[in-house]
């Protein structure tokens, strides 16, 4: 495998909407798509339609749409050997509401995802140990993160923890930690420094690294990036684009960023590929339906060069 992803996967229920409603208020939409997420799955799929050989380790519901979840992921050539069903229970969804400017909320119901126990992780250990690096977020149970960690860690296979949503974690997970990275809300949350943009993002980096993990990348939304790695700092900026939907962006960057990095990218240039990646991913309706191919990346790049 180049990359393994110990994550969630949800059914995105997207609205667009004129504005975001009031509270107690109801609005008429423009229109509704059924489409694949979950920050994981989100992950997984981004690395997988770039070229990347990648496995899932995740849990769904036995229902119709753990049923179109699996299926969704043999469609992308992802692994589903380790994907489980958990009987009597629904699969994630996510109702997303965008507005016209392209901005969204979100709402996540877990569901299967947090049935995800450390014993079917520990039943991946062989895919995990033959990966070039181990991606996961927070919309799994954090000890069944922890041991896909260890089981990495002891295998000398990179870890990258994207902490969201954001919630507080635990100083083992970050121990565990080679790559974090949060965004500004994120790392506001773990750090309790504020971080607007560029401001504060080397104070909430250093803080980080003091907590226990290895390298820290913040991402900026519309200010780009910050990688802070061995007492280096580098500012990334980000592509300037015509946003249509934000929604699943931030899973495009780091699924991209997964991809160089499996194939041999030094880490600044896999975050200038991801940047790239995010940026074309904003220019489409959906989540997983927006993510780009590795030749319309490579096509954004030569025009940028």
């Amino acid at each position: 495998m180049d990359v393994v992803v110990i994550g969630s996967n949800m059914m995105d229920l997207l609205s667009h909407i004129p504005r975001l409603p009031k509270m107690g208020e109801t609005l008429i939409g423009d229109s509704f798509h059924l489409g694949f997420g979950g920050k994981g799955a989100n992950q997984a799929v981004m690395a997988a339609r770039l070229g990347a050989k990648v496995g899932m380790v995740t849990k769904v519901g036995d229902d119709i749409f753990g049923k179109m979840t699996y299926d969704n992921f043999s469609k992308f050539g992802i692994s589903t050997e380790y994907i489980f069903t958990e009987e009597n229970m629904s699969s994630g969804v996510a109702p997303i509401f965008v507005d016209k400017n392209g901005d969204n909320m979100i709402v996540i119901i877990p569901g299967a995802n947090l049935a995800l126990a450390v014993d079917e992780v520990q039943m991946a250990s062989q895919m995990i140990q033959s990966a070039k690096l181990v991606v996961s977020q927070l919309e799994i149970e954090e000890e069944s993160i922890i041991a896909g960690f260890k089981i990495a860690r002891k295998a000398n296979v990179l870890t990258i923890l994207n902490p969201a949503p954001a919630k507080p974690i635990s100083s083992e997970l970050i121990n565990l930690t080679d790559l974090l990275i949060p965004n500004e809300t994120e790392a506001e949350l773990l750090t309790n420094i504020e971080v607007n943009g560029v401001q504060g993002a080397e104070e909430a980096a250093k803080k980080l690294m003091e907590q226990g993990a290895k390298k820290v990348l913040l991402t900026l939304g519309k200010d780009g990036a910050f990688l802070y790695e061995d007492k280096k700092k580098t500012y990334f900026q980000a592509v300037k684009v015509d946003a249509v939907d934000t929604t699943g962006a931030g899973d495009a960057f780091i699924g991209s960023l997964s991809y160089g990095m499996a194939k041999g990218m030094s880490l600044s240039s896999a975050v200038r590929f991801a940047n790239e990646a995010a940026a074309l991913s904003v220019t489409k309706i959906g989540t997983q339906t927006s993510f780009p191919t590795l030749d319309e990346v490579m096509a954004l790049h030569k025009s940028r060069s």
